[in-house]
């Protein structure tokens, strides 16, 4: 394993956090802190409690998992993106660093930013409302499997995409809907019962649920399901990087 490889990849990237810092980092913080104040004080202040839990605390997990999706994709997709772009990204490849050494290091610091963003926004949202956290260890296993999973899912979407329009496809189209119809603001239980069973096919469902969980002891799904539903979602994703590696697709075209 080429330990200063996996370094020089990963500590590039994060230092281009830095750089970008009110793009990556303030921007999707004073977003969510939005969020809290409109749906957590103004409409929470309207509502009624869910599963026993206030709804500015209730939608903590979601909104957080909703900024953890979305950065995770973007930090991963930008990051090798911009080496096709700018045509480095043979420099990269024939180093002499394997293909795993090189998926460890962009994801790793994707998951890393996409991590402490999670964190922040966790901090921040304190001071809009209270709330406890049941299972903090499982919180964390949590946020650092979605993170992982779904960078290796931006990973994916910077190698396939073929122009900066593409990168935000799927981000804006499908993943940010599907968090906001997976149980971020309310709980599916409080649907229909023929639209309960339809948002069982929603993936995003599993992960908020699970995240909920961790928080409150409440969630809409079995949280064994929730983590087998997550584990899932990342071997598929090693699996079409592998493919990815072994074949050159998109990557040396």
């Amino acid at each position: 394993m080429n330990i200063y490889a996996i370094r020089a990849i990963y500590f590039f990237e994060l230092e281009r956090t830095w750089r970008t810092l009110m793009q990556s980092i303030a921007s999707p913080v004073i977003s969510t802190s939005l969020y809290f104040v409109v749906f957590g004080s103004a409409i929470g202040s309207r509502m009624t409690e869910i599963d026993g839990i206030s709804y500015g605390a209730f939608i903590v997990p979601g909104l957080i998992m909703l900024a953890l999706l979305t950065e995770s994709i973007s930090n991963a997709s930008f990051g090798i993106y911009m080496p096709k772009f700018s045509g480095t990204i043979y420099e990269i490849l024939s180093a002499p660093i394997s293909y795993v050494e090189i998926v460890i290091g962009y994801v790793g610091a994707a998951a890393t930013k996409s991590i402490i963003l999670g964190l922040l926004i966790l901090a921040t949202a304190r001071f809009f409302v209270p709330f406890e956290i049941a299972h903090p260890l499982w919180m964390i296993i949590f946020l650092v499997l979605t993170a992982v999973t779904f960078s290796l899912f931006g990973f994916i979407i910077g190698i396939w995409a073929d122009g900066f329009e593409k990168l935000q496809i799927i981000p804006l189209m499908i993943i940010t809907p599907l968090a906001f119809l997976g149980g971020s603001f309310y709980s599916i239980s409080m649907l229909p019962p023929l639209w309960q069973k339809i948002t069982l096919f929603n993936p995003v469902v599993y992960l908020i649920s699970g995240f909920r969980w961790s928080f409150y002891n409440v969630s809409d799904v079995n949280v064994a399901i929730s983590v087998g539903m997550t584990l899932v979602f990342l071997v598929v994703c090693l699996t079409i990087v592998w493919w990815i590696f072994k074949t050159g697709s998109r990557l040396k075209s």
